[in-house]
């Protein structure tokens, strides 16, 4: 992987996915060795508390039990965090209604990513951009259960 011009990489398909340690929702993870023998979906979304990221949650939150059915395991990633993250799924459990939804507990991990480690190993940084707001990318990684 080549960096961008903001210190970025954007793995490509047939790449290993990068490894990070990070703190989330669901406590600390070691990514991607935590989920050996499972296919993940690693998502960003720019902030807690907007509309669409809310909806999107609401979403796969939703659809756990589908995937993990399916062997697959959810991971979100934001640049807000831990507090933050706690207090907006609080909330989308207690307050938010959407589509038909409401009482949406959201159990899979939520990366916080201040520094923005992460979101740099993935690409999650829009090239020429410094901020979360353009800090939005999916991977789906069946290779994310072999040993890296």
């Amino acid at each position: 992987m080549e960096p961008t011009d903001n210190g970025s990489f954007l793995p490509r398909i047939g790449d290993m996915a990068p490894s990070f340690e990070a703190i989330t929702t669901q406590g600390n993870i070691n990514f991607p060795s935590d989920y050996t023998g499972k296919w993940v979906i690693l998502f960003s979304h720019p902030a807690d508390f907007t509309p669409v990221c809310t909806s999107e949650f609401m979403t796969f939150a939703s659809m756990q039990d589908e995937f993990a059915a399916l062997n697959t395991q959810l991971v979100g990633l934001s640049i807000d965090g831990l507090y933050s993250h706690i207090a907006w799924l609080r909330t989308i459990k207690e307050k938010i209604e959407f589509n038909g939804m409401k009482n949406i507990e959201v159990t899979f991990p939520l990366i916080e990513d201040i520094t923005m480690n992460v979101a740099k190993k993935y690409g999650m940084i829009q090239p020429g951009e410094s901020d979360q707001s353009r800090a939005r990318r999916v991977f789906i990684d069946p290779r994310a259960s072999s040993e890296q």
